[in-house]
């Protein structure tokens, strides 16, 4: 039996490395060329990194050993595989082939590692700061790179020209790249996703975020990511405002 536990205590860190694996086979992936599959692969990396605490929470398996795994692999699934998917876009505006690319001149292909450089930012800043217990300040680093993936899935959409448009040059990219970055730090604070109660007068910025996301699913629907996420940002930027303008009155 207390071999057992001993064995059993380990699995959350497993699962976290399976975050790890994820996040770069989706880096292989996108050097292939195969970008859904790339967003996919950082899509289960988040559903590990949501089962890993879960799990962690479940056993009573909650370590320093895996809270540092844990923001190792997110650096890697949700920093540095979304900059990556980034890059190549930028790569096919540029109308790059072959081994072509930075050393040739092309620095602006640099820019998309600045969401890696803040998305490692943001998570060495979460955890140390004690006030993102319960809900979020800056865009979380798994729905940055969602939204991110969503790009990729909204390309090979029905929707595909209104994706292609907004990422169509070098500099929308670059727009999106600096504007994420900062997103992942600024002091915007974003609600709890958690439904810790059922009656709409506390959870109703959850039941209206789950409503629209139903609007946006039956829509777009695999194009929906993107804007699910920028869903989220609005709705959080709405309620900070409407909190702040209740605490002056």
């Amino acid at each position: 039996m207390y071999k057992f536990k001993k064995v059993i205590r380990h699995f959350p860190n497993v699962i976290t490395l399976m975050n790890l694996v994820s996040g770069s086979i989706s880096i292989v992936a996108s050097f292939e060329g195969k970008f859904e599959i790339a967003g996919l692969l950082i899509i289960l990396a988040g559903i590990f990194d949501f089962f890993d605490g879960f799990t962690a929470r479940l056993i009573g398996a909650y370590t320093q050993l895996g809270k540092e795994l844990d923001s190792l692999s997110d650096v890697v699934s949700f920093g540095v595989a979304p900059s990556i998917i980034l890059y190549h876009l930028m790569r096919q505006r540029l109308g790059l082939s072959g081994f072509h690319g930075v050393f040739d001149g092309h620095i602006i292909l640099l820019i998309p590692f600045v969401v890696a450089a803040f998305s490692s930012l943001r998570l060495g800043l979460f955890n140390i700061d004690e006030r993102q217990t319960s809900s979020f300040i800056g865009l979380p680093t798994p729905a940055n790179a969602f939204l991110i993936v969503g790009l990729v899935f909204g390309i090979h959409s029905n929707w595909a020209e209104l994706f292609i448009w907004l990422t169509n040059s070098t500099l929308k990219l670059t727009v999106i790249s600096i504007i994420l970055s900062f997103l992942l730090v600024c002091e915007l604070p974003m609600f709890s996703l958690k439904i810790k109660s059922l009656k709409p007068s506390i959870a109703y910025k959850q039941f209206t975020f789950l409503a629209g996301i139903i609007v946006l699913l039956l829509i777009f629907q695999k194009a929906a990511l993107s804007l699910i996420i920028v869903w989220y940002l609005v709705l959080s930027l709405i309620y900070f405002g409407y909190e702040r303008l209740v605490a002056k009155q």
